[in-house]
């Protein structure tokens, strides 16, 4: 099985000098069609920066990044293009646009990605029916509980039909309840999608469903599980 996602010694550097903070620390990691992999670690360890560096939000210091057997060029591609065709994203605090209904938060994403109106609509729909908010499209953020808006980003992070998804500490301003329904979310995107997922968190129940769990430290995996 050919990686859809492929890092190869990644280094990441934050500063210069005395001030240099080596965030992730010749890192090689792949990630394969569908799969589930539970990135773990304490605070500071390089969790997110090294999903950032995999997901094209960051450049990295030295290395090679292969996405869909690809070599990234970063002298001489847009990173927006490659993120927005290959790459999805859920981020701890949502980040949904206040003043737009789910519904909009999901087409937007299709808007930006090149796909319009009414096909926009129709798949922004199923996309939140999947996600068990088919009767909750014409709300607000405002008007949404943590755990809904969680799942609007999750529909919102599958508008382009992306080949993996990072989701950083998704549960980690939910309650235990909401907390365990994304669990269960993430799960069922992946199996039934067959998506690739790449969940960065600090809850452990993540790990009973996960392909793989790699655990962090000081910018370095130090332990990778197979399930």
């Amino acid at each position: 099985m050919n990686p859809i996602v492929e890092g190869i010694n990644l280094v990441k550097v934050f500063g210069e000098g005395s001030e240099a903070v080596v965030a992730v620390d010749d890192v090689s990691i792949s990630i394969n069609p569908g799969e589930l992999i539970v990135i773990m670690g304490e605070s500071g360890s390089g969790k997110t920066t090294l999903t950032s560096l995999l997901g094209c939000i960051l450049q990295p210091t030295s290395g090679r990044l292969f996405i869909n057997g690809n070599e990234i060029d970063y002298k001489s591609q847009d990173l927006s293009l490659i993120r927005r065709k290959s790459v999805g994203f859920v981020f701890q605090l949502f980040n949904l646009i206040p003043y737009l209904t789910a519904l909009e938060n999901v087409m937007i994403a299709m808007d930006i990605g090149g796909i319009k109106d009414k096909e926009a609509e129709i798949k922004a729909k199923e996309l939140l029916s999947q996600v068990g908010l088919s009767d909750r499209l014409n709300h607000r953020p405002s008007q949404l509980s943590g755990g809904e808006q969680q799942r609007v980003s999750f529909a919102r992070s599958l508008a382009n039909d992306p080949l993996v998804v990072f989701a950083d500490e998704p549960t980690a301003n939910l309650d235990s309840r909401n907390s365990a329904s994304i669990v269960d979310l993430i799960e069922k995107l992946c199996r039934e999608r067959k998506t690739a997922f790449a969940v960065v968190t600090h809850d452990a129940s993540l790990r009973k469903n996960a392909d793989r769990v790699v655990e962090m430290k000081d910018g370095k995996i130090i332990n990778i599980e197979y399930k």
